[in-house]
């Protein structure tokens, strides 16, 4: 079946599926909201321990995609991340696949759903300004939720970018130098 270009996917190979945009919206230096819930919005792993383990399958999934998460929040029953591809071979997709299958290796006995809803950002949604919006959405999940006061005292969100371990999206200058890393790595 051909791909309709108006919807980016093809209505019989997404049965029961959320249709996904062309590949090429994944590739290269896209930018990429990601949202995994947990079946039956299971919660009862989210812990300093899991969010440890997470990370480093994180750190895993970003170097092998050519990726960096600048914000990435955990929740008890799903969890955010944006992902930035670095290079015109950047490939979210297969880094996608290996984190939901490491993480789902980590969740036992609970698992994600079946898929992932993504959330690829337009052009005015990547300007400096309105892409540190949408960051400060995705990290003020556990404000709205009621689970802490203020962002910054949420201990399962951060930021992971291969390369830049002092990175820290609770330092007043993080996004002068979430910026500076890039440019030093997406050249």
């Amino acid at each position: 079946m051909p791909v309709d270009s108006n919807k980016g996917a093809s209505d019989g190979l997404h049965k029961g599926r959320l249709k996904r945009l062309n590949d090429s919206y994944y590739f290269g230096r896209s930018y990429v909201h990601w949202t995994m819930s947990l079946k039956h919005r299971a919660n009862g792993w989210l812990n300093l321990s899991h969010h440890n383990a997470l990370r480093a399958v994180l750190f895993h999934s970003l170097a092998r995609g050519q990726l960096c998460c600048p914000v990435y929040c955990l929740m008890p029953d799903h969890a955010h991340f944006i992902f930035i591809g670095l290079r015109d071979t950047s490939d979210q997709k297969q880094a996608v696949r290996y984190l939901r299958k490491q993480w789902n290796n980590l969740l036992r006995p609970h698992e994600l759903e079946r898929q992932a809803f993504d959330n690829v950002l337009r052009e005015a949604d990547r300007a400096r300004d309105a892409f540190a919006d949408v960051c400060g959405y995705v990290l003020r999940n556990p404000v709205r939720a009621q689970h802490c006061d203020q962002w910054q005292n949420w201990p399962y969100s951060g930021s992971v970018f291969p390369g830049y371990p002092k990175l820290d999206l609770r330092n007043e200058h993080f996004w002068e130098n979430f910026w500076k890393a890039y440019a030093e790595q997406s050249t």
